[in-house]
């Protein structure tokens, strides 16, 4: 594989723009020296801080929402392994690690040449919302996710085990963990 990335989406309404424990999103940033130019940027790149604890923004959103805030199950977090593993070997991409947690899941994967991260990412979004509507009904949302995800470029292979290891075993109650080493555990699988 050429290019590694760690990749996190969130389910629709569990974590909206403007939360505390941080975000990844569009938000108004002044270029330097000049307050009268304003443009939206996104810190979703390596190495950069997430924006967190605007309550204005947090609150604007919630009034936004189309239907609640969806909660995974165990089920749909075993459809959704099985999916992402599916893309993957349609696009003849490498996944690394898996964990889906009841409000978002995060994804190691390698994939040949460049390309565009997002695509990337809305690849595995679109096929798994296809598979979790037709299994389990399509939400009243329209939507299982959060419009964007954080996309981050592993730079290196010392970067790329963190990543694995931060999936399989840094996360607060995982429903599903996934590697092709560990296999899949229902939870945090045993350390390796």
């Amino acid at each position: 594989m050429d290019r590694y990335w760690f990749l996190t989406n969130t389910c629709y309404g569990n974590w909206l723009p403007g939360d505390q424990r941080g975000f990844v999103g569009r938000v108004w940033e002044h270029r330097a020296g000049d307050q009268s130019l304003q443009r939206r940027i996104e810190h979703d790149t390596f190495e950069t801080e997430y924006d967190r604890d605007i309550p204005r923004l947090e609150e604007a959103s919630r009034r936004l929402m189309k239907g609640p805030p969806i909660s995974l199950e165990r089920e749909q977090a075993l459809v959704l392994v099985a999916q992402f593993q599916e893309t993957a070997r349609y696009r003849q991409w490498q996944i690394d690690a898996v964990a889906v947690m009841f409000n978002h899941f995060h994804i190691v994967v390698g994939v040949p040449g460049d390309p565009d991260p997002g695509k990337i990412l809305g690849d595995f979004k679109s096929y798994a919302t296809r598979k979790l509507s037709t299994l389990f009904g399509e939400p009243l949302s329209k939507t299982w996710w959060t419009e964007r995800g954080s996309k981050r470029k592993i730079k290196d292979d010392t970067s790329r085990k963190n990543r694995i290891r931060y999936t399989l075993y840094g996360q607060p109650d995982p429903l599903v963990t996934w590697s092709p080493g560990t296999g899949l555990h229902e939870g945090i699988p045993p350390d390796e």
